[in-house]
């Protein structure tokens, strides 16, 4: 990672006990707001993979699309979304994942991906990781080849790092915040 003057975590707000008591939101709409730190933010989730071969992006609804697409644009490749269950209007593949208090889908378009081409999933931030693990999950059911998967966010507390690592994906993160 390369070094930075500007402070992208200070660019991140937290909003305590949101949704719910004793959570710590990380908001970064204050961090997309900022010209300079939005710029910095897209440049650091797609430095490391400059090289890679990408030849699209995976982003998350809804951040991730935000984020995605520019570091799509930065790699000069496509992007792919991957939305909620019931957004896609053409024929869509879904892989269901668990939350704290049920399970929820997330689809991809089921031609949105040629087997064998070089992905890189983009999301704003990974806590469990269940989001995460499904999306991969969709793109390898495409044939996808997932060169890595990229966040501004980690708490590592809660895990996710971990079990995209245990499916074998790098996680790269250019902000921690522990505890949380």
């Amino acid at each position: 990672m390369q070094e930075s003057e500007i402070d992208l975590r200070a660019l991140v707000r937290t909003i305590p006990d949101y949704p719910k008591p004793g959570i710590q939101f990380r908001d970064i709409t204050t961090l997309l707001g900022d010209g300079a730190g939005l710029t910095e933010c897209i440049e650091q989730l797609a430095a490391p993979y400059r090289n890679a071969g990408v030849e699209a992006v995976a982003g998350i609804e809804a951040r991730g699309f935000i984020l995605g697409g520019a570091v799509a644009d930065r790699l000069s490749c496509g992007f792919v979304p991957i939305r909620k269950k019931g957004k896609l209007p053409a024929k869509a593949i879904g892989q269901d994942y668990e939350l704290e208090y049920g399970i929820d889908a997330i689809e991809i378009h089921e031609d949105a991906l040629r087997s064998g081409e070089r992905v890189l999933l983009v999301d704003d931030l990974i806590a469990t990781g269940g989001t995460a693990v499904a999306a991969a999950k969709l793109l390898k059911k495409l044939g996808a080849e997932i060169v890595g998967a990229a966040f501004v966010i980690d708490l590592p507390d809660l895990g996710g790092c971990e079990k995209l690592a245990a499916i074998g994906l790098e996680c790269h993160t250019l902000i921690a915040f522990e505890g949380d």
